[in-house]
Formats: structure tokens, sequence, C-alpha cells
């Protein structure tokens, strides 16, 4: 690891402060020309006792606006203390989980997963649209059934279609060979340049899509395509806890972009998103018309606060990588345990070996057991297939055998 390392509660402390030192302080400096000052001082008390010992939430109340991207061009110097921590905390993504060469990428915290695949899907469509001449109607998504819904609502938005791709109901891989046919159908009708988005755990499975699967067709048919992982959900857990993950990262070289979200298994506010991009692509996106911003803007939310990037290095630096690598080990296990006794109980699941969601077929759990352990269905109708267990760190052993006793009662009077 180069960048990434644990930190003592004293050095993170003054990391913190040093930075907020070099950002403007709207309780003293004469800046007059921001639309924008600390919290307001009747409601969040910047005074209070127990900032001095809390990094996030004294930047919290001192407000840093992040807008921009600050791994590219000038930024807003008023804030350029706590850019920084972004900077040092996108280098510990981008190059020490994700493989990316270092200085040789671009991005920034986003407000969700959701912004940071429009981010994604709108900086390549402009590419293809710049350095090809495409028409959005020319431009296709390819992603899998079990995709995120912010790949529909980008699609919406950006006027581009989505190919919706078949998965195996029980393994949840991508249909190679329906993956064809739809390619073939959908170039007849004028589709001629791709964005792929391969999956690093789906929100309802946790599955793992190969990019290979798309590659291998896409360059049978020596189409334009770019590749985007999003790894909001399994950003955190996959690189961790599987053998091999080059093809899921920047070591590929026909990966272009990945997603991560913070406030899922980093457990980071809510409002915590990263997108991370190679060198020259982010430039698609470039806002001419915010002259006012320095260094202008290439991100689809403008304003951002630089607590959420605060968070992160905060969350990053106490464990460090060897602890972070602990604490998904233990969830690892325990998902293994669980798994196990599903097994013992000819319980149907799927379930990613290197991923920390259960997803048990409806059939086994009833509504009433569903609805108490607050179980998440794929479908909230009658068609519903499937419930999933998430095994985050609150998820205790304890937990999940109460759970089991009620699901073996089912399948015992279901038997009976």
């Amino acid at each position: 690891m180069e960048f990434w390392k644990k930190r003592t509660p004293a050095e993170r402390l003054h990391h913190i402060e040093k930075a907020l030192q070099e950002n403007v302080n709207f309780s003293k400096d004469a800046s007059l020309g921001y639309p924008a000052s600390k919290l307001d001082g009747k409601v969040f008390y910047d005074d209070a006792p127990f900032l001095k010992d809390a990094p996030v939430l004294m930047t919290f109340v001192a407000n840093p606006n992040h807008i921009g991207c600050h791994t590219t061009g000038t930024s807003e110097k008023a804030f350029k203390g706590t850019q920084q921590i972004e900077r040092e905390t996108l280098d510990i993504l981008a190059v020490d989980i994700f493989g990316a060469e270092k200085n040789q990428f671009d991005g920034y915290i986003a407000s969700g997963g959701t912004e940071a695949n429009l981010q994604a899907l709108w900086m390549y469509r402009n590419n293809f649209m710049k350095h090809f001449g495409a028409q959005p109607t020319e431009i296709a998504i390819l992603a899998s059934e079990d995709t995120h819904y912010s790949i529909a609502k980008g699609a919406n938005l950006l006027l581009i279609d989505w190919l919706s791709v078949p998965v195996g109901f029980e393994n949840r891989k991508i249909d190679k060979e329906a993956l064809n046919t739809m390619l073939a159908v959908a170039m007849e009708k004028g589709k001629k340049y791709f964005i792929v988005v391969c999956n690093m755990g789906t929100t309802m499975f946790g599955s793992v899509d190969n990019p290979d699967d798309y590659c291998e067709v896409l360059e049978n048919y020596n189409v334009p395509f770019s590749i985007h992982i999003d790894a909001a959900y399994g950003g955190f857990v996959y690189p961790f806890l599987a053998k091999e993950t080059t093809a899921l990262s920047f070591k590929n070289p026909k990966v272009s972009s990945i997603t991560v979200d913070a406030h899922k298994m980093l457990q980071a506010p809510y409002g915590t998103g990263i997108f991370i991009c190679r060198k020259r692509l982010i430039e698609n996106v470039l806002t001419q018309e915010a002259q006012y911003v320095e260094g202008m803007d290439l991100t689809l939310s403008g304003s951002r606060s630089g607590a959420n990037a605060v968070a992160v290095w905060m969350i990053l630096n106490t464990y460090g990588p060897n602890g972070w690598f602990e604490k998904i080990k233990i969830l690892q296990m325990r998902t293994d345990w669980f798994c196990q006794q599903l097994d013992q109980m000819k319980i149907a699941y799927f379930r990613e070996p290197n991923m920390n969601i259960v997803t048990i077929k409806s059939a086994f759990i009833p509504e009433e057991t569903a609805a108490r352990f607050d179980l998440v269905p794929q479908k909230h109708n009658d068609q519903n297939q499937w419930y999933k267990v998430v095994l985050m760190e609150h998820v205790e052993v304890d937990h999940l055998n109460q759970l089991l006793e009620e699901l073996k009662e089912a399948t015992v009077t279901v038997t009976t």
C-alpha cells in the first residue's frame, strides 16, 4: 500500500485541524465574495467543547464547499486544505484498492453511487459524441437485469437506450448467448457505440459480473465500447476477499471508471459516494458556463460538502488496510456460517462467495417473517421470488439464529 496507513487518533485530529486552518475561516476572515458561510451558529454550536475532539463534526460546522474536481486543473483556493484531504482519499481508493497508476486518474467524492453512475454515463456519452461524432440514438448502455436502477435513470436523463441483459436465474451470470443476440439486433437498429456497466456486487444479489463476458462479444463485432464498474456495494468488500480482482480494477486496461459507495460498507454518512476514472476522460463533461468557479466544474453535483471527504479519510485511516481486511473477513465468516445453516435446512439461496449478501428464494420465507426481520424483497408485489439478507456489521449471529429458528419452524409446518 502506497498511501493507505493506520493513523492514531492524535495524528488524524492534527491532520484535519491543519487542513481546516488552510481553508477560509468564515468566523474570522473577511471573505466577501462567497455565497456561503459556516453553518448557522444559532442552530449548530461552533463553540461546543466536544468539537475539538471530533474532526468530522468540526469540518461539518466549518462547511467547506468542494465544488469542482480537485484531481485536475485548479480549484477554489478558499478550501484548499480539505480539498487536499479529498485528493489523499482518492489516492487510497484509486491506487491502493483499485490498482490505478499514481496521478493517472481523476475523480471526486459524489453524493452517492447513483450520482457516480450518472457521471460515468454522462462522461462516456459525451466522449462518443465529441470524439466519434455519435448521435445519442446511436449509443446504448449494456448492463445486466440485476443492475442498479440508477442505470435506467441515467438512460432516461441522457436520452440513450439501456439494453437489459438477461442473467441466469440460479447463478445470476450474464447470458452471453442472449447478449450476442441483443447486440446483433441493436446494431441492425443503428446502435454503434456501447457503454458497458459491470457490477461488483449487485444491490439485490451481491453478484459479480465478468467484464470478459462483454468484451468477447463486443470485440467480435468490432464496435467502440467503454467499461464502467459499478462497485457501489462491493467496492469495500470484494477486493479484500477475492483472490483475483484484476478484471474489475484499473489493472484491466479495458476498465475506464469505477463507482464506490462509502455510505454502505464503509459506514460513512449518507450522501457519500465516489467516482474515479482514468485521465483524459472527465474533461468530456466540463461545464464551460461555470466560469465564476475557479477551474470551472467537471462534476454532476456542483457544490458538495467537504465533510464527506473528511469522513471517508477518517474511516480509512482509522482502520488501515489490515484493520479493514480483518473487519471484512469477520463478516465473510458470519456469511459462511449462515449459508452452512441454510444448506443443512435445505433452503435454496444465491450467494457470491466473496460477498456478504445472501438472497433466499421467497418460497422458503413466510411474509410475516420477512416483515419481522426487515428482509428486502426483489419486487414489492406478488411477483417477488427472492428476499435478501445483508450481513452488515450490526448483524450478529444471534440475529441470524432468530431468523433461522423461524425459517426452521416454517419448514416443519410446510413439511407436516
